[in-house]
């Protein structure tokens, strides 16, 4: 992983005392700054160590992957830590002219969970807040309910607008997911950005934001997007183009050539660093490290100047180095590997990210069980339409189809389409 650059934290100043005791390891996002038209990031736990001139370049604030109805080990009170990013925001020198959340407002995509993060969200002092969603946002109605909420006016969710000069393009790659894929923008939203950006001067700074990354983090566990190369294409003329995303829990940078991609951290919960477990997912770390590992970002934006100032900021706004963040996601990422009980015949089992077994072969006219042991939901879809497909899966639900014919069924999880399977009938 030499391809990319880890932020440092330091001391913001911020009174801890009173915040989630049972918190300690946690970030909340990121705040900006657009310096000469380049995005620059500043942790919120260095505020207290900025110039003056720096605290009073405040541009625009990034959360992510609030996941408002997740309750399990990893962090039991998620509405709590979106609540502390927020109340962190508002204890910044200078308010966000706006805030961008990159995905995953909910956990199940239910009505409950959005009308909370609404609750929270709205307290944060902005002038607006604009979303796109992640995976979890569009489970159960291709997506119809967050566009009703959050989708800015655009059938389709992804739109794009203007704000001091800088051009922002919202992008949606958690929509029709194949098996075995990535995140995916489509041919049709391609098309939309070629025009999008057509008009506009090379000189413009343009900022994309979007859910899934739009580099390759880690394939393996669906961290990238399939198509991202036919859009970064799109973006070659500008001199400054800047990429955020959500999705992963974790900050890592890269650049590029005139791209510079940027990952925010979550407010619910980490996940472990690329390749490090067996799986992505929820990652349980000692009670007294949640805030240290979810945050913030804002950014600055000065005109003439030479770059974006992106300051990515933990919850808890102690300083924690990089290297030790992950090292101690790494090791709790071992640690807390969890063991279930055999599963009956012809059952499968899904449990880090993956169908055990992946090739299940039956006789035919055999009932075939999947139960999840994740701590995130999954949803199972027959590839080629042959049986059908379960509801939302959450921890320990069940989903059971019948097998008649003989032949091959292969079928794969639409929330994350790197898990594939495929039952044998004979």
């Amino acid at each position: 992983m030499s391809d990319y650059i880890e932020h440092e934290h330091t001391h913001d100043g911020v009174d801890r005392k009173g915040f989630l005791k049972c918190m300690a390891w946690a970030g909340t996002g990121v705040v900006w700054a657009l310096v000469g038209g380049v995005p620059k990031s500043y942790a919120l736990s260095s505020l207290a160590t900025m110039t003056p001139a720096q605290k009073s370049e405040i541009f625009f604030a990034q959360i992510s992957d609030s996941h408002i109805g997740f309750s399990k080990a990893a962090n039991q009170d998620v509405t709590a830590t979106l609540q502390l990013a927020v109340d962190r925001m508002n204890a910044m020198p200078r308010r966000p002219a706006f805030v961008l959340h990159t995905g995953d407002i909910s956990q199940l995509s239910k009505a409950a969970e959005f009308d909370t993060a609404d609750q929270v969200i709205k307290g944060i002092k902005t002038d607006r807040v604009f979303y796109v969603p992640g995976e979890h946002d569009v489970l159960t109605d291709n997506g119809a309910q967050y566009l009703a909420r959050y989708g800015n006016k655009s059938s389709k969710g992804y739109y794009s607008f203007d704000h001091s000069g800088v051009h922002f393009i919202a992008l949606v790659n958690v929509m029709d997911l194949k098996a075995g894929g990535l995140g995916s923008l489509g041919a049709e939203q391609l098309d939309w950005l070629k025009r999008d950006v057509a008009p506009l001067k090379s000189s413009t700074p343009v900022v994309v934001f979007a859910h899934i990354p739009m580099w390759a983090v880690y394939p393996q566990w669906g961290w990238g997007t399939d198509d991202s190369a036919q859009a970064l294409a799109l973006l070659k003329k500008f001199g400054s183009v800047t990429v955020l995303n959500g999705h992963i829990h974790q900050t890592l940078q890269k650049v590029e050539g005139n791209v510079r991609f940027h990952t925010a951290f979550s407010t619910a919960f980490p996940q472990p660093a690329p390749g490090t477990a067996p799986s992505p997912g929820p990652l349980t770390v000692e009670a007294d490290r949640l805030k240290s590992v979810l945050g913030i970002c804002s950014v600055t934006f000065v005109p003439g100047a030479h770059t974006l100032a992106i300051v990515d900021s933990t919850l808890d706004g102690d300083a924690v180095a990089a290297g030790a963040m992950m090292a101690g996601m790494n090791h709790s990422a071992n640690a807390t590997k969890r063991t279930f009980p055999k599963l009956p015949a012809n059952s499968i089992g899904i449990d880090n990210f993956a169908f055990a077994p992946k090739t299940l072969t039956v006789k035919t006219g055999t009932a075939v069980t999947w139960v999840n042991r994740d701590d995130v939901p999954h949803l199972i879809i027959s590839t080629t339409g042959k049986f059908p497909n379960s509801k939302v899966l959450d921890t320990e639900q069940q989903h059971t189809a019948t097998f008649d014919t003989p032949g091959e069924y292969p079928y794969f999880c639409s929330i994350h389409p790197t898990m594939v399977g495929k039952i044998v009938v004979k």
